[in-house]
């Protein structure tokens, strides 16, 4: 009888480990993103970490029995190729488009990169796995900081407001906006018809502004300034999500 090589064998705790250690490194990802409010957070990371370690270990172990077959030809890399290309769909469903805003980009890379991570601690090619891990985080919380400072004066951002058609609405709006110092790109502006409960119609618009705000606390103060008017029904920007700045449409009478 053939003695198997032990290359093709692994114990109950080296399983163990690498599977805690995917949890852990997952983990540190995920809970970065999750503090962050966003789609893909600490679960969704971790179970793409954790799935990934399981499949690498079933290629590498999982077949062990067959590799004195005559007909059979061990390639420990077949299923973590699968795992590679059939992981974009997590990432794809983490993107979101509001208008010209894109979100969820680097939630999708993050999972991709917990996706290499989990095989890399699957495989026991743990120095690359904790390092790889260190970077993402480097990227995620350091780099994000420093990219938002640098790019502060230079990203275009998008506001949409719900007004009453009103004389009047649309130059305070542009006047909260300028005692920020929020620079108006373009402007777009969209017909509605608001109907109430007693089946009154009241003309209202959507106002689409396209602008540069020098950072989020200024356009945070000019859209509750906004607000603040009895023709504004509602404000909202997607640059400040994750922020208390969606609000429900309020009653408004027509004078």
């Amino acid at each position: 009888m053939t003695v198997i090589s032990s290359v093709w064998h692994i114990s109950h705790l080296d399983l163990l480990i690498r599977m805690l250690i995917a949890t852990l490194l997952g983990g540190l990802i995920g809970l970065e993103r999750e503090w962050s409010n966003h789609a893909a957070g600490f679960r969704t990371h971790i179970l793409v970490c954790l799935g990934s370690t399981t499949i690498m270990l079933l290629s590498i172990y999982g077949f062990s029995e067959f590799v004195n077959e005559s007909n059979v030809r061990a390639d420990p890399a077949r299923l973590a190729a699968q795992v590679i290309s059939g992981i974009g769909f997590l990432g794809a469903g983490a993107i979101l488009r509001n208008g010209s805003v894109v979100s969820g980009l680097t939630t999708a890379a993050s999972v991709w990169v917990v996706a290499a991570v989990g095989l890399c601690v699957g495989a026991g090619f743990f120095f690359v796995a904790v390092l790889c891990t260190f970077l993402a985080l480097v990227s995620l919380i350091l780099l994000n900081k420093w990219e938002k400072y640098l790019l502060r004066n230079r990203r275009v951002h998008e506001i949409t407001v719900k007004v009453l058609d009103h004389p009047g609405v649309l130059g305070k709006i542009a006047s909260a906006l300028g005692d920020q110092g929020i620079q108006i790109m373009k402007m777009k502006m969209i017909p509605d018809i608001e109907i109430t409960g007693n089946s009154l119609e009241k003309p209202t618009m959507q106002l689409c502004f396209t602008m540069k705000a020098p950072e989020k606390g200024k356009l945070l103060a000019a859209l509750d300034e906004i607000h603040r008017s009895e023709y504004v029904l509602s404000a909202d920007s997607p640059w400040l999500e994750g922020l208390p700045i969606k609000r429900a449409i309020k009653p408004v009478s027509m004078p």
